[in-house]
């Protein structure tokens, strides 16, 4: 029996996890998807009821499970609180204990919302990237991380850039290795040419693709440059592999390109050990706090994290089709929720857009 941990979190975390549960009932009931889930809490929510945004309690459930599914956290009412009790710790400590370094983001246009992105339909028609960003290590969570007060009286603030070799020939493998089964390019973004750790970042993956991987093409490119292709000319890159901090920039700039961040999903894998394989599915818009409680936020998103879901953690990539043609037909067939909106489109809030998807899998299956 598969185990999954739910954790919908904060803003429109909750209703968009109430979707994908919807989904998962279906997956039940026609697809043979045995499963228990169980609830808890992470970020804001579970501030306001334990003090802490990372229970202890959700992180040992988190590492039982076989897969947990994210909805977000954060919003205003926490803004002052201090650093280390602020929601988005609760996600980073998950992403830490878990040993969850590898995050995937697909950055993938839909034929029917190529005239959606805010560049030209000819720009982005066909595109389909898939960025790999190092998860656990960097200036996230290097050490010193500290604010000081100098003798001036100026206050000193200090994030430390940190990268081993081992964590980059690590992120580097499973980049290589998703290439190998889509088109065998692999573009690296660093900076080295003003940070040492982007000198290491080049050094390692170079010897990485040398040594194991030489069926597979990789270019170096500046990050910078890279944030400035994405928008010139997004289709030249497919899989592209980063560290934390310029992968949390360039995938969320990806994800714009498709029309709107709310429809993107990312999964967050650990190591293989002993045929598990720690794992962590979320979409990527955040809390939206604008919109919360309101019926409005795009489900898709959340729902193709589960399709991520079914391909990474469980192998049922028919499963996973299913979901993914599903979210396509109910595309163009005109359904729009408000992030995604075009003149003559049929506008639905969030349980209508998944009422149409459950009617297409319906259909389909």
């Amino acid at each position: 029996m598969i185990k999954l941990l739910l954790l919908p979190g904060d803003g429109i975390g909750p209703e968009v996890m109430e979707e994908s549960k919807r989904v998962l009932g279906w997956y039940s009931k026609n697809r043979q998807f045995a499963y228990e889930s169980e609830s808890d809490l992470i970020g804001g929510t579970a501030y306001e009821k334990t003090g802490r945004s990372d229970p202890d309690e959700t992180i040992e459930k988190a590492k039982a499970a076989d897969a947990v599914l994210f909805g977000a956290v954060g919003g205003p009412q926490w803004d002052n609180l201090p650093f280390e009790k602020k929601p988005e710790r609760g996600l980073l400590r998950l992403r830490k204990d878990m040993g969850l370094f590898a995050n995937l983001r697909p950055a993938l246009c839909f034929d029917a919302l190529k005239d959606a992105s805010t560049l030209k339909p000819e720009i982005v028609a066909g595109l389909d990237i898939l960025i790999v960003r190092e998860l656990t290590g960097g200036v996230y969570f290097g050490e010193p991380k500290e604010t000081t007060t100098l003798p001036d009286g100026q206050k000193r603030a200090v994030d430390t850039q940190v990268y081993t070799t081992s964590e980059i020939e690590r992120i580097a493998r499973v980049a290589f290795e998703l290439a190998r089964v889509r088109s065998k390019r692999v573009a690296s973004a660093e900076k080295s040419n003003v940070m040492v750790t982007g000198v290491l970042w080049r050094q390692v993956v170079t010897k990485v693709h040398k040594e194991e991987f030489p069926d597979v093409e990789l270019t170096h490119i500046l990050a910078d440059n890279a944030a400035m292709q994405l928008v010139r000319n997004p289709k030249q890159f497919d899989v592209m592999v980063t560290d934390n901090l310029f992968g949390d920039v360039l995938s969320d700039q990806a994800a714009q390109l498709t029309g709107s961040i709310g429809m993107l999903p990312s999964a967050s894998l650990g190591a293989k050990i002993g045929g598990r394989q720690a794992a962590l599915y979320e979409p990527i818009h955040g809390s939206a706090p604008d919109i919360a409680g309101k019926g409005l936020a795009n489900p898709i998103a959340g729902l193709l994290s589960f399709a991520m879901c079914l391909r990474y953690s469980f192998g049922r990539i028919e499963d996973a089709n299913l979901l993914e043609k599903a979210v396509e037909q109910v595309l163009a067939e005109g359904y729009r929720t408000g992030d995604i909106m075009q003149p003559g489109m049929n506008k639905v809030g969030t349980a209508g857009m998944t009422d149409a998807i459950l009617n297409a899998l319906d259909k389909l299956s």
